[in-house]
């Protein structure tokens, strides 16, 4: 067995998208998205986001129109952001569909019903949030919520993606 220092089956970086390389080395703190009810829950590490002032405040993020989120948050119309830490990183590769997850990705860590989506317990900072607009935008799904109520904790080794990466500040 060879141990690679990169991915094996990664596209050479010359060919790959010009678009995905350039939104790498922007850079941007991982969240994670959750949503549903009774008739389910649905979740998705995201970084595409950003927050827009205003009364009320948004907050748009561009989704994979294909995931199970998109469509929870279509139904319910409600959602839960939460900024993950460093610690969280396993946690954002089960929600990104990278790692395996016996059980599902729920049962990664623990989680409490919320009237906007299951709510990860022990997160610092999250926000409830209030389906707007939908929108195609290229591949992905604008996403477009008002932002209804906001919980702020320690912003201590927040975790970042950047390049195909977690960073730490």
């Amino acid at each position: 067995m060879t141990i690679h220092s990169g991915h094996p089956f990664a596209t050479p970086e010359p060919e790959r998208d010009p678009a995905r390389r350039l939104r790498g080395r922007l850079g941007g703190a991982v969240t994670l998205w959750t949503s549903g009810d009774d008739q389910g829950w649905a979740g998705l590490s995201v970084s595409s986001l950003m927050v827009a002032g205003g009364e009320p405040a948004r907050v748009l993020a561009l989704l994979d129109p294909d995931s199970d989120l998109v469509a929870a948050l279509s139904r319910t119309g409600r959602g839960v952001v939460h900024l993950l830490g460093w610690e969280h990183r396993d946690l954002a590769d089960v929600f990104a569909g990278l790692t395996p997850a016996p059980g599902g990705p729920f049962a990664a860590a623990e989680f409490e019903p919320d009237e906007y989506g299951p709510r990860l317990v022990g997160s610092r900072t999250w926000a409830r949030l209030r389906l707007e607009s939908e929108a195609e935008v290229g591949w992905s799904r604008l996403v477009t919520l008002t932002l209804d109520a906001v919980h702020l904790g320690q912003d201590e080794d927040p975790l970042v993606h950047r390049r195909g990466r977690y960073r730490r500040l």
